[in-house]
């Protein structure tokens, strides 16, 4: 009989090797765990090893260098922000203000942006300096129509030569092979709004064949010019005719004359969507939008030339006549002067509709918009237009629209407005645990998987093995906004921990000090050049 060495006699006699519980880097610990679908929660642990998610499932004997007690929490993947403005925070010259506070404070991991037709075609170049500087949240940017037209016409009102359009396709089709995720637009906005529909279809195809989306602020979400329900055929229309998915900012019915239009609105899209479009949108959950004075009030035909030309126009009175006729309508159909509040922050204005700021100058409301441009111009202070927070939107539409499967979260969140600061959690509060419009499963669905699913995100989105670590923890009963119109800067509350790559950026509302964002940029499409 052969004899056993002794170190294989003695693990004879001990029985079956016990395996060596298995080791990452963080553990988030017996959490209720809403994985990104639309699905029902299960309790137990994420693993996070590196930058990537390794376990999702039943607490197990998992050692860790760090463990995070999520008993009692809802962990969830990181919010996607659908449609974001935040240059003044990850373009600031302050490291600390690129962490991107706002949004962390959310539980947001990722922002799109470069929407409204605001992004630069040097994407790469962009996502390169981004980078080097430090970012708290992921980007994932758009080449936009305003910043692309701009370059190409400038601020006139014109249409392109041929050669000029060349050169608006060329900047697209750069933008996408450098990784942008499609082409947006802001057809509300001059001097994108001089712009017909032919424009717009021939230089989003440019994005189409590299396998980009069209993402829009449509030319009317009221009765300014074509009307809400002819935009949003515009929309589609664009879509059919340049072969790409289509994605609508901010869903909405903007003003009083087109409150109650929701369901129309909403059969219209659903009409595209059963004859085998890919139409979606996403919606913030305010009542009042984040707009300008000018954009707001001012004809667009005023804005020929930019903003130096429309104070021109000022100046001359039968154009100034024939503006303040057209600007009276605007402030009508937005609900008039008690209904927009201006946010601009360090303004004689700022905190004030322009109601109180006409009886305090004891003007007509239109001469007193007309005298705060004027302010604004002089001073230099606001280059991009009088911010204001214009209410002019009703519950049930925005019930309505918010309860559609294609539609998810978006901040649109721009300075000056508590949106930037407090969207996700106003959701969550108001509309899942108040008012139980929507369920938590649509909440998160809606601000995370769906979200990645349209935009094409590469694994994200989702509590799956392999997938990029962005992982919210929030505490269900304090999870909260505390930004308000009055004072928008101020952030969320109710966030355990964000992590974002694997990183923990928030610990408990204060940012750590990392900035583990990055430049989500699509990959090369094969279309581009090899150079």
């Amino acid at each position: 009989m052969k004899r056993l060495p002794l170190i294989a006699l003695f693990a004879a006699l001990a029985g079956p090797a016990v395996a060596a519980a298995p080791r990452v880097d963080i553990v988030i610990r017996g959490g209720t765990i809403y994985n990104g679908a639309n699905a029902e929660p299960i309790t137990g642990d994420v693993e996070i090893a590196g930058d990537r998610i390794v376990y999702v499932g039943p607490t197990r004997r998992t050692q860790a260098a760090q463990i995070i007690d999520a008993k009692g929490q809802i962990v969830a993947p990181g919010f996607i922000d659908a449609h974001t403005h935040p240059d003044s925070y990850i373009r600031s010259t302050d490291a600390k203000e690129r962490l991107n506070l706002p949004w962390l404070a959310q539980g947001v991991s990722t922002i799109v942006i470069g929407v409204d037709g605001y992004g630069t075609p040097d994407v790469a170049e962009d996502a390169r300096k981004l980078m080097a500087g430090g970012i708290g949240t992921n980007v994932a940017p758009f080449v936009g129509f305003g910043s692309v037209r701009g370059r190409v016409l400038g601020q006139d009102d014109r249409a392109p030569t041929p050669a000029q359009l060349t050169q608006e396709k060329a900047l697209v089709a750069k933008a996408m092979c450098e990784g942008a995720y499609g082409f947006s637009t802001g057809l509300f906005y001059a001097p994108q709004s001089f712009a017909k529909t032919d424009e717009v279809v021939a230089i989003a195809r440019e994005a189409a064949i590299r396998g980009g989306m069209y993402d829009t602020h449509q030319r009317d979400e009221s009765n300014y010019s074509i009307g809400l329900i002819n935009s949003t055929k515009e929309v589609i229309e664009i879509g059919r005719q340049a072969n790409m998915p289509v994605h609508i900012a901010h869903l909405k019915a903007l003003g009083v004359d087109v409150h109650g239009k929701a369901p129309e609105l909403i059969a219209t899209i659903e009409a595209a969507r059963k004859a085998g479009q890919n139409v979606t949108a996403d919606q913030y959950p305010w009542l009042a939008s984040g707009s300008s004075v000018d954009a707001s009030l001012v004809p667009r035909w005023a804005n020929d030339g930019g903003y130096p030309r429309l104070i021109q126009r000022f100046d001359d009175p039968a154009t100034l006549a024939k503006i303040k006729v057209e600007m009276a309508e605007n402030l009508r159909r937005r609900g008039g002067a008690d209904s927009l509040l201006l946010t601009s922050a360090g303004m004689p204005w700022t905190g004030k509709t322009l109601a109180q700021m006409a009886t305090a100058w004891k003007l007509d409301p239109i001469d007193a918009a007309i005298k705060i441009l004027r302010v604004a111009d002089a001073t230099g202070k606001e280059p991009a237009g009088v911010s204001v927070a214009s209410f002019n939107m009703i519950d049930a539409d925005a019930d309505l629209i918010m309860r559609q499967p294609w539609v998810v979260t978006s901040s649109d969140g721009s300075n000056g407005h508590p949106r930037q600061y407090a969207t996700f959690p106003r959701k969550y509060q108001v509309y899942v645990r108040e008012r139980k419009v929507i369920t938590m499963r649509d909440f998160i669905h809606r601000s995370t998987g769906a979200t990645a699913d349209m935009y094409r995100m590469d694994h994200r989105g989702y509590l799956k093995p392999g997938y990029y670590a962005d992982v919210v923890v929030f505490d269900p009963v304090n999870y909260a906004p505390r930004a308000t119109y009055v004072n928008p800067r101020v952030p969320s509350a109710g966030v355990k921990a964000l992590f974002v790559n694997g990183k923990l950026a928030l610990k408990d509302g204060a940012t750590t000090g990392a900035a583990p964002g990055r430049a989500l940029l699509r990959p090369t499409p094969k279309n581009c050049p090899t150079t």
